[in-house]
């Protein structure tokens, strides 16, 4: 089974197929990454606006899903931070976008909380970026943390629909603190 995991964001969209099955990972999962990426959207461009960004993340998506082929789709769900809450706003923006186009393919969809993903990865709920980052290099045995970040979220995304597909218990990564 391949699972996508996709990160949203209007100038970052982290994006992960992973495929079940084959060897023991060092983490112990038995599946593969496929692909594994970042869309940036608006061609780098700060001017761009929300309605160009939201059509470019809409073929990209589209795109995606008729390369990769996945049988689920995992999006991380909208969270909230009081500080910052503009964020939520603009993330649902392209959350709308993402779950139209996964309605459309007729794929079935899993949504995780930003914590429960962090906490299946690391252990910690709060975990930064880098330690994600981190988490999924030891897990998959990769050479190098996926960069940018968005890329190390998505296929922790993916990883944990995977597990929750297959019923297993969400692992957790031990991973050096910095």
């Amino acid at each position: 089974m391949r699972v996508l995991g996709i990160d949203p964001g209007l100038r970052l969209t982290g994006y992960a197929c992973l495929e079940s099955g084959g060897p023991a990972l060092p983490g112990g999962d038995r599946c593969r990454i496929v692909e594994a990426g970042v869309f940036r959207l608006g061609g780098g461009s700060e001017r761009a606006s929300i309605s160009e960004r939201l059509e470019e993340l809409d073929r990209d998506i589209r795109e995606l899903i008729e390369r990769t082929r996945p049988g689920l789709v995992a999006v991380e769900a909208i969270f909230a931070h009081y500080k910052h809450p503009a964020t939520a706003i603009v993330m649902g923006h392209a959350r709308g976008v993402i779950l139209l186009a996964v309605r459309r393919a007729g794929l079935s969809l899993m949504e995780f909380k930003p914590a429960l993903v962090k906490k299946g990865m690391t252990g910690h709920g709060g975990a930064a970026k880098d330690r994600m980052q981190r988490a999924v290099q030891a897990v998959f045995g990769l050479p190098e943390p996926p960069s940018p970040p968005d890329v190390a979220d998505a296929i922790a995304i993916a990883l944990c629909a995977l597990r929750r597909r297959e019923s297993t218990p969400i692992g957790v990564a031990t991973i050096p603190d910095a």
